[in-house]
């Protein structure tokens, strides 16, 4: 599932071909993703002009001067890019400009689309619980240190807790523990805070890093020009079971945490 770097990728990718732009048309060719679209969504924007794109969390935002704000998530599958000529089967929301038609397209259809006031996003269900962004100012050492207090909770698990950090997911989770050396089924509480705050940085270097190679490509993610994410050649950890370590050498494993597949040294990593 796209993580934050995929999520910003495709916004900024958005952003020089709608912000600013009139909807000429919005035509939604289904009814439903993972959930139900909007009834009246083709309709409300149809005619607007984008004022903005931005992402909270693993959520695009696409602001309107109508006042209107759709939310997407591109779940398992989902991408926009350019749609010439007749839409593909699983072209299922088209986007027309004077620039030209762009397709969310999105095979497994497990990504959605949601309507809300502008000025009530934020506190959209989907938005409204979670933590501070990872490479904002909100997100600090001291806010990971005081999140990790106390708790009986491996690591890596509370990274993936989308109230304490807002974004983080699978991939990344596995892949900033490795670079601040923490094994990810250690408890939380009892890590210490010098180790936390190498690790608060280590999050927000990855996460950077990530971003600026246009995020990951393992299945389905790609750019909105179509070209792929180049992360997934700079992995150390996730995804290289039995590989070595590419600082000790010693062979990464793999194990489950809560149904997920998690990665590391067990050498590096304590």
């Amino acid at each position: 599932m796209p993580e934050l770097p995929e999520v910003e990728t495709v916004v900024r990718g958005l952003r020089p071909l709608l912000v600013g732009e009139r909807l000429a048309s919005v035509i939604v060719r289904r009814a439903d993703l993972r959930w139900p679209l909007p009834v009246d969504l083709g309709q409300r924007l149809t005619g607007a002009t984008v004022t903005a794109i931005g992402r909270r969390a693993k959520y695009g935002l696409i602001d309107t001067d109508r006042g209107d704000t759709l939310i997407f998530h591109l779940g398992m599958s989902g991408r926009f890019g350019p749609c010439a000529g007749v839409p593909g089967a699983h072209d299922h929301l088209l986007f027309t400009t004077a620039r030209g038609t762009l397709a969310y397209t999105d095979p497994r259809r497990f990504g959605s689309m949601h309507l809300a006031p502008t000025t009530e996003a934020m506190r959209h269900p989907l938005l409204a619980g979670l933590g501070p962004e990872p490479l904002g100012d909100a997100f600090t050492a001291a806010v990971l240190v005081a999140a990790a207090r106390g708790r009986r909770t491996p690591i890596k698990a509370l990274l993936l807790d989308q109230t304490i950090v807002a974004g983080l997911g699978n991939i990344y989770a596995s892949e900033a523990l490795f670079a601040a050396g923490i094994n990810p089924a250690r408890m939380a509480g009892a890590i210490a805070a010098a180790r936390l705050g190498r690790l608060h940085l280590a999050i927000r270097e990855t996460l950077a890093a990530a971003i600026e190679a246009g995020g990951s490509s393992l299945r389905d993610h790609a750019q909105v020009s179509g070209e792929p994410g180049y992360f997934q050649h700079r992995f150390q950890s996730y995804g290289r079971e039995g590989e070595p370590c590419p600082m000790c050498g010693a062979a990464i494993r793999r194990r489950e945490q809560a149904g997920r597949s998690t990665f590391y040294c067990p050498r590096c990593q304590r």
